[in-house]
Protein backbone atom coordinates (compact mmCIF):
# COMPACT_ATOMS: atom_id res chain seq x y z
CA UNK A 1 0.00 0.00 0.00
CA UNK A 2 1.35 3.14 -0.81
CA UNK A 3 2.00 6.18 2.05
CA UNK A 4 -1.03 7.96 2.48
CA UNK A 5 -1.15 11.07 5.11
CA UNK A 6 -3.72 10.77 8.06
CA UNK A 7 -5.18 14.38 7.34
CA UNK A 8 -6.79 12.62 4.41
CA UNK A 9 -8.23 9.95 5.86
CA UNK A 10 -9.85 12.24 8.86
CA UNK A 11 -13.65 12.05 8.14
CA UNK A 12 -13.51 8.97 5.61
CA UNK A 13 -16.04 6.84 5.18
CA UNK A 14 -15.37 3.07 6.26
CA UNK A 15 -16.76 0.20 4.82
CA UNK A 16 -16.56 -3.59 5.02
CA UNK A 17 -15.83 -6.11 2.55
CA UNK A 18 -19.33 -7.53 2.56
CA UNK A 19 -20.12 -3.47 1.61
CA UNK A 20 -22.13 -2.00 4.34
CA UNK A 21 -21.12 1.03 5.55
CA UNK A 22 -20.05 1.25 8.94
CA UNK A 23 -19.29 4.73 9.57
CA UNK A 24 -16.69 7.27 9.43
CA UNK A 25 -13.22 7.40 10.66
CA UNK A 26 -12.52 9.73 13.98
CA UNK A 27 -8.66 8.83 15.08
CA UNK A 28 -6.32 6.16 14.42
CA UNK A 29 -4.58 4.75 17.51
CA UNK A 30 -1.37 3.57 17.63
CA UNK A 31 1.43 2.12 20.37
CA UNK A 32 4.35 4.85 21.32
CA UNK A 33 6.58 2.74 22.01
CA UNK A 34 7.02 0.90 18.65
CA UNK A 35 5.29 3.65 16.34
CA UNK A 36 3.13 0.68 15.41
CA UNK A 37 -0.48 1.25 14.12
CA UNK A 38 -3.42 -0.47 16.24
CA UNK A 39 -6.79 0.61 15.91
CA UNK A 40 -9.09 2.96 13.17
CA UNK A 41 -11.78 4.63 15.56
CA UNK A 42 -14.85 4.43 13.65
CA UNK A 43 -18.50 6.57 14.21
CA UNK A 44 -20.64 4.11 13.30
CA UNK A 45 -23.22 4.50 11.25
CA UNK A 46 -27.00 5.11 12.53
CA UNK A 47 -28.29 2.06 10.53
CA UNK A 48 -25.86 -0.16 11.75
CA UNK A 49 -26.48 -2.49 15.18
CA UNK A 50 -23.27 -2.94 17.06
CA UNK A 51 -24.59 -6.49 17.72
CA UNK A 52 -24.00 -7.31 14.11
CA UNK A 53 -20.32 -6.12 13.80
CA UNK A 54 -17.52 -7.80 15.40
CA UNK A 55 -15.56 -5.23 16.08
CA UNK A 56 -14.63 -3.79 19.64
CA UNK A 57 -16.59 -0.89 20.84
CA UNK A 58 -14.73 1.86 23.17
CA UNK A 59 -15.73 3.79 26.13
CA UNK A 60 -17.91 5.85 23.72
CA UNK A 61 -19.69 3.86 21.57
CA UNK A 62 -17.20 3.81 18.63
CA UNK A 63 -15.68 0.57 16.34
CA UNK A 64 -11.90 -0.26 17.06
CA UNK A 65 -10.98 -1.97 14.16
CA UNK A 66 -7.76 -3.11 13.96
CA UNK A 67 -5.37 -1.82 11.32
CA UNK A 68 -4.20 -5.41 10.03
CA UNK A 69 -8.05 -5.64 9.33
CA UNK A 70 -7.76 -2.63 6.38
CA UNK A 71 -7.67 -3.94 3.00
CA UNK A 72 -8.11 -1.20 0.65
CA UNK A 73 -7.74 2.93 1.35
CA UNK A 74 -9.94 4.70 -1.67
CA UNK A 75 -12.69 6.43 -1.84
CA UNK A 76 -13.37 4.35 1.27
CA UNK A 77 -11.18 2.57 3.86
CA UNK A 78 -12.31 -1.08 3.43
CA UNK A 79 -11.96 -3.23 5.98
CA UNK A 80 -12.19 -7.26 6.30
CA UNK A 81 -15.74 -8.31 8.28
Amino acid sequence: MSDILAENLSGKSVMGSDGTELGLLYNITMDLKSGTLRNLVVNPDEEVSPRNVDFELDDTGRFLVPVSRVQAVKDYIVVQR
